[in-house]
């Protein structure tokens, strides 16, 4: 089995900053893309950043210069730090990671539980 387990949400006021991680564990024999989704109340769960095994990034076009995504292989653990928040990115957001297990040939999407984030205008 593998899980994914997210920290690093909270309250924070406009302009303010938070850093989210996603740690990854359990029978993993690689992973390939992870990334970061969100929903807010009411709406759709959508796309907000990316990363490929090699590092390549993709970012929603409403959060680009603002956060940034990055991973750590060795702890099989992806980062979105979020910057100048707007009271628009309120949502819960949650990790998704494409795994291999061990002993298995297929890939698959693993959803971690979700964290909240809470942006005050």
């Amino acid at each position: 089995q593998v899980q994914l387990v997210e920290s690093g949400g909270g309250l924070v006021q406009a302009g303010g900053s938070l850093r989210l991680s996603c740690a990854a564990s359990g029978s993993i024999f690689s992973i390939n893309g992870m990334g970061w989704y969100r929903q807010a109340p009411g709406k759709q769960r959508e796309l907000v950043a990316r990363i490929s095994s090699d590092g390549s990034t993709e970012y929603r076009d409403s959060v680009k210069g603002r956060v940034t995504i990055s991973r750590d292989n060795a702890k099989n653990t992806v980062y979105l730090e979020m910057n100048s928040l707007k009271p628009e990115d309120t949502a819960v957001y949650y990790c998704n990671a494409n795994v291999r297990p061990r002993a298995t040939s297929g890939s698959y999407n693993y959803w971690g539980q979700g964290t909240q984030v809470t942006v005050s205008s």
